[in-house]
C-alpha cells in the first residue's frame, strides 16, 4: 500500500505532549496502536512536511479557472 492507495481501514489520531518533554503522535486502528514520539524540533518539521503537503493537495483540487 502507497500513500496514494485508498484504503477501507478506519483509523483515530491523536497529538499531543507527553510528561517527558515529547510530541506524540498516536495511531490507532484494527486494534493496532502506534505511538510515535518526537523531538519538539522534529515534530516542526514534521508539522512544516504537513503543510507543505496540504499546499501540493490544494493546488491540485484547485479547478482550473477559478480563484480560492
Amino acid at each position: 500500500m502507497g500513500i496514494n492507495s485508498e484504503s477501507e481501514i478506519a483509523g483515530n489520531l491523536q497529538i499531543g505532549p507527553t510528561t517527558d518533554g515529547m510530541v506524540r503522535i498516536y495511531v490507532e486502528a484494527d486494534g493496532i496502536e502506534l505511538p510515535f514520539d518526537f523531538e519538539p524540533e522534529e515534530a516542526e518539521e514534521i508539522a512544516e512536511e504537513i503543510r507543505a503537503a496540504a499546499a501540493g493537495a490544494r493546488a491540485i483540487s484547485k479547478p482550473k479557472g477559478k480563484k480560492r
